[in-house]
This record gives C-alpha cells, structure tokens and sequence, in this order.
C-alpha cells in the first residue's frame, strides 16, 4: 500500500482508509473498555501500527474520541432528520423531533454504555463535535417553526430566536448526552409531555 507523509490538512484515499481503521478499532476498544481505560498504546496494538504512527493520523486519544463521539451523533441526527422529514404537518414534526431524539439517546445509553461515555465527555468538556450536533437539531427546530408559522399552525408575534431558545431549552434533558442519565425516569412520558406543553405555547 503506497501512503504519503500523514498532514492536518489534505490525505490521499489510502490514508483515509487508515485512519478509517484507527477509528474503527477505537470505537471496538471504547465500546469494550470505556473511553477512559482505552490508551493509546491499547489502539496501537488492536490496529497493528506503532503508537508513534496513530499520532500521525491523530493528535491525542481524544482526536481520536471526537471522530467516534462525531460519529454516533451524526447517527443520531440523521434518525432525527429522518423522523422529522416523515411527518406530515408542523405539529406533527415537531412531536416527531421530541420522540425520535429521545429514543436514540435511550438507545445509546442502554445499548453502548461506554460509547455513551464518551458522547457524555463531549458535552462535559464541551468538545466541537457535540456543540456542531447541537447547531445542527438547532437549525432543524427552526426550520420546522418557521415552516409552522408558514402554514399558520404556530403563532407568529414571538420572535423566531426566542422561540427557538425556548424549546432548545425545554429539549436540552434529551438533547444533551451529559443530563440524560438524570432524565431516564420520564422518557416514556416526556415525549408526548413536552410536546404537548411547547404546541400549546405555539398555538396562534
């Protein structure tokens, strides 16, 4: 396999595969493990490289952790896009946003505890990929408020950025991986719940 000198910036097909490779022995490690048992040491004997050579690719253990906690996020904002994009009215989007980020944030902490782990360092430690996720369910919220005052399911005086903020708020216990463990009691419920509250909130 021919490779060139690893850089920060521009990597040939052949390095991507093997950082591909890096990150997916990592992701077996973290889930086996945990994040915060794994070394790098650890990754560079499951992948077979030298631990001098992972730093090529990877700057620390926690360059390495982002790629994965982007990863699982990335996972968990495509379900909710996918939710969302299914429904048929404003309204009905919305209820689909509530339930569908509950679900997969339920189905990380209960299926992949030490994946769930690092998605928890993340936001602890406020890493970038967790605050692009959050950006990212931020601007679909918009985007299905704006298409409700359009259809006039919602009310309009409110303005869009407080709106917004408001329901971001009302999400964040489902939305952020750090306070789910603490808002586990009420999953079942809290879909339908807080979705109720904020549509009455948005009722013109």
């Amino acid at each position: 396999m021919k490779t060139s000198t690893p850089s920060t910036t521009t990597r040939g097909p052949a390095e991507h595969d093997l950082r591909d490779q890096i990150v997916a022995a990592a992701t077996e490690h973290f889930s086996r493990y945990g994040y915060g048992k794994t070394t790098v040491s650890d990754l560079a004997k499951a992948v077979g490289f030298s631990k001098a050579y992972i730093y090529k690719f990877f700057e620390s253990k926690q360059a390495i952790g982002e790629m994965i906690c982007s990863n699982c996020l990335f996972s968990i904002e495509s379900e909710i896009r996918t939710a969302v994009n299914r429904a048929g009215t404003p309204p009905e989007k919305l209820r689909a946003m509530f339930r569908a980020m509950t679900e997969a944030g339920m189905a990380l902490f209960y299926d992949d505890r030490n994946l769930y782990e690092i998605a928890a360092t993340s936001a602890t430690e406020k890493w970038p990929s967790v605050l692009v996720y959050e950006q990212k369910i931020l601007q679909l919220l918009r985007d299905v408020v704006q298409e409700g005052r359009q259809t006039g399911d919602f009310e309009r005086k409110t303005p869009l950025d407080e709106v917004v903020m408001s329901i971001c708020l009302v999400m964040h216990p489902y939305l952020n991986p750090l306070l789910l463990q603490h808002s586990m009691n009420y999953s079942d419920q809290a879909p339908t719940h807080l979705s109720n509250l904020v549509l009455r909130s948005l009722s013109p």
